[in-house]
């Protein structure tokens, strides 16, 4: 399943760049909708670039005939991410910790100035392999991370403001 979601932000382009390219942010984002146990795993930053692995787990509700197959409690997954910080672009692939052979995802963000603020652009590919409801669980998860995204938002303005 393709998808492409849109977060807009008050804060700068560069901000928002490098506050994703930051450790400090993740712990912040607590108690928001669908994803949870955020853990920040790893992190390298040189002059340019940032890269990050972080755990998220899916805390959102699935239908019965999906649980039926999968177990919510093992729907975590690691987010490896390289940052551009000059290009204010990033690509992502997510790592399943339970059931590698049946969820497979990658894409890109990218931050660009929009008005006073920035708007961030999420594209990319979501494949779950379940016979009979592997479209389900994919629509369940980018509903999910279009609800969490957002939240996110205002919560990266926040924690950008002096």
């Amino acid at each position: 399943m393709r998808f492409e979601l849109t977060q807009h932000y008050e804060s700068s382009a560069h901000a928002v760049t490098a506050a994703y390219a930051n450790p400090e942010l993740y712990p912040t984002l607590v108690g928001l909708p669908k994803l949870g146990g955020t853990e920040v795993l790893g992190h390298t930053m040189s002059t340019n670039s940032a890269n990050l692995r972080i755990r998220f787990r899916f805390t959102g509700h699935l239908p019965s005939a999906v649980t039926a197959v999968i177990d919510p409690e093992r729907l975590t997954w690691i987010q490896e991410t390289t940052h551009d910080l000059t290009a204010g672009t990033t690509s992502f692939r997510l790592v399943p910790d339970y059931y590698p052979d049946r969820l497979e995802s990658s894409g890109t963000f990218r931050v660009s100035a929009e008005g006073t603020g920035a708007i961030r652009v999420v594209t990319g590919e979501l494949t779950v392999r379940a016979p009979l409801v592997g479209g389900k669980v994919e629509k369940a998860i980018v509903s999910g991370l279009k609800e969490y995204l957002e939240a996110e938002a205002p919560e990266v303005d926040a924690y950008l403001r002096p």
